[in-house]
């Protein structure tokens, strides 16, 4: 299989992140996922092939189902719609068909809005350190990747190097005022909650997921970025779920547990550069975000 690490379109590039590249289209911008993979905040050197297109094409899923709760910043995922828009991207259209969304522009807020619906990762480590979740207490005797009785807001600074870190929604509200973070907070356990109830349904669990969100030029408040991916969310499989310990994920946890054999072997202390991953590794991880997709949509991956 075939695999994009980058792309060079013939437009402005807003900015080029871990994994996307951003055009400047003039009215709109034009996100653009490649198959880069990043672990332990490295990029790592080989690609997985379909990524990028999974994280476009759930995302879009996601987005047109549920806009009943927000306006996200989508115009479109298709490619002939995309050209419809904006005919000048018709020569480049391999470079980025299935990869690419047309977005609206938006000024983004500086704050992750993380759902968290099982205790686990970074919330598990805060809660044995000090019992707490997002600075909040938390029942005593839980334990590792136990269902929460209710979602829990647990929002997070938006790094561009290096990890988040976890915030209490009182750092919010004083960054962006009470009732935007207010908004911010339903509405992060609203699409929460809509996800999770349609997800389990085809056996998967989703254990936490974060939103991005910005305001129009108009002023209007939208999910923005990427939604309901297996980057911004973690997928469990109802079938391996376990109270007590933490399920594989369907995202990059083949690349996770090699690397980590590594480091444990002495062969790579978490600093860039990452070790080339096995062919192996590369298409166990393809078929895990894959998987992803074909679950929760019941669709198979489209060909562009």
């Amino acid at each position: 299989m075939s695999a994009v690490e980058r792309t060079d379109l013939p437009f402005p590039l807003l900015r080029q992140g871990k994994v996307r590249e951003m055009y400047d289209l003039g009215d709109h911008l034009l996100l653009v996922a490649s198959d880069r993979i990043s672990a332990f905040d490295v990029v790592i050197p080989q690609p997985i092939p379909d990524k990028g297109t999974v994280l476009t094409q759930m995302s879009d899923y996601w987005f047109n189902r549920t806009g009943h709760i927000v306006r996200n910043h989508c115009v479109s995922a298709d490619p002939d719609r995309i050209i419809e828009i904006e005919p000048q991207l018709a020569d480049t259209r391999d470079s980025w068909a299935g990869r690419g969304m047309l977005v609206m522009r938006a000024d983004p807020f500086p704050v992750e809005c993380v759902v968290r619906g099982f205790i686990t990762g970074s919330a598990w480590k805060e809660y044995c350190a000090a019992g707490t979740l997002a600075g909040e207490p938390l029942p005593e005797g839980l334990v590792e990747a136990q269902q929460l009785e209710e979602p829990i807001f647990s929002p997070a600074t938006k790094a561009d190097e290096g990890h988040d870190e976890n915030i209490t929604f009182s750092h919010v509200k004083s960054v962006l005022g009470s009732k935007v973070a207010e908004f911010l907070r339903q509405t992060s356990l609203d699409l929460y909650r809509y996800a999770r109830d349609h997800a389990r349904r085809n056996g998967i669990i989703i254990a936490d997921t974060k939103f991005e969100f910005g305001t129009s030029p108009m002023g209007e408040l939208l999910l923005i970025d990427e939604a309901l991916t297996p980057d911004s969310s973690r997928f469990w499989p109802e079938s391996e779920y376990e109270p007590g310990r933490t399920p594989p994920s369907l995202d990059k946890q083949p690349v996770r547990d090699y690397l980590e054999e590594r480091v444990r072997a002495g062969e790579w202390n978490r600093q860039p550069p990452a070790p080339d991953l096995p062919g192996t590794v590369v298409s166990a991880t393809t078929d895990r975000y894959r998987e992803a997709y074909e679950r929760i949509t019941s669709d198979p991956l489209p060909e562009f």
